[in-house]
């Protein structure tokens, strides 16, 4: 079988998009390395970073649309405003600025959906937590050790009405 000549010339690369702020931010970034401590995983990936430069590029006016945007939701929260700020200010400073005009209401769309999901994502975090705390809350009413006071030292995230329902549940089942 012969080999394409393509091939011997062409390699596949990836690239990662960092929206934040400069810092120590690395040139590349190691599928390994980010998420399982260096071990020996059986895929490895490695990408090169991209972050804000002083082109006019696409690319480049994605990353200040990402940081205007990171900006406006720290000053409006979640919400549609945060949007409409974002592309308006983007607009203003020539960001995009064709593509926003012609998909405004598309993109304002897609951000919203973007917020739902994550507050549903959000949601779930926290009921998971709720549950876990409260689980270890009825474990700690169960050895008997410890009041009410210092179990809500222990689990922070149970109010008082919280704990003494829990403990009256627990002692009902004893």
């Amino acid at each position: 079988m012969e080999k394409c000549p393509l091939l011997c010339y062409t390699k596949p690369e990836l690239y990662v998009i960092f929206t934040g702020n400069k810092g120590r931010k690395p040139d590349k970034i190691s599928l390994s390395q980010e998420f399982f401590e260096g071990a020996d995983i059986d895929i490895e990936v490695k990408a090169k970073v991209i972050c804000e430069s002083a082109t006019d590029d696409i690319i480049n006016q994605y990353i200040i649309f990402c940081k205007v945007f990171n900006e406006q939701t720290r000053k409006h929260g979640m919400t549609r405003k945060a949007v409409t700020e974002t592309i308006r200010i983007c607009r203003d400073r020539n960001v995009l600025r064709e593509y926003l005009a012609q998909r405004e209401k598309e993109v304002v769309t897609i951000m919203m959906s973007l917020f739902d999901e994550e507050q549903i994502m959000k949601s779930f975090i926290r009921s998971e937590r709720h549950d876990a705390d409260r689980e270890t809350a009825e474990r700690m009413i169960k050895m008997g050790k410890l009041s009410l006071d210092e179990i809500a030292l222990c689990v922070p995230s149970l109010s008082s009405d919280e704990l003494r329902e829990l403990e009256a549940e627990v002692m009902q089942l004893a």
